[in-house]
């Protein structure tokens, strides 16, 4: 289900993309254009999500670390 929504929001963006660049194409290139920018879109994005999400897990878990560190430094010795 999550394709067909992809070729639909494609479509679309598509249209408004021809529009936006001021391109003149006929129906089938602006539905082609639209698919496969979603498609190119939809894999850069899902690609910066797992990138952050990556970067933010690392940034945690120093915080973590620090705070650990601290903790010890603070209440251990």
């Amino acid at each position: 289900m999550a394709f067909v929504w992809l070729i639909i929001i494609g479509i679309a963006a598509g249209f408004l993309a021809t529009r936006i660049m001021r391109v003149d194409a006929d129906l089938p290139t602006t539905i082609a254009i639209g698919i496969v920018g979603a498609l190119i879109g939809g894999l850069v994005l899902r690609l910066l999500i797992v990138a952050f999400a990556t970067a933010a897990g690392f940034v945690g878990a120093l915080l973590g670390a620090v705070a650990l560190i601290w903790a010890w430094k603070t209440w251990i010795r």
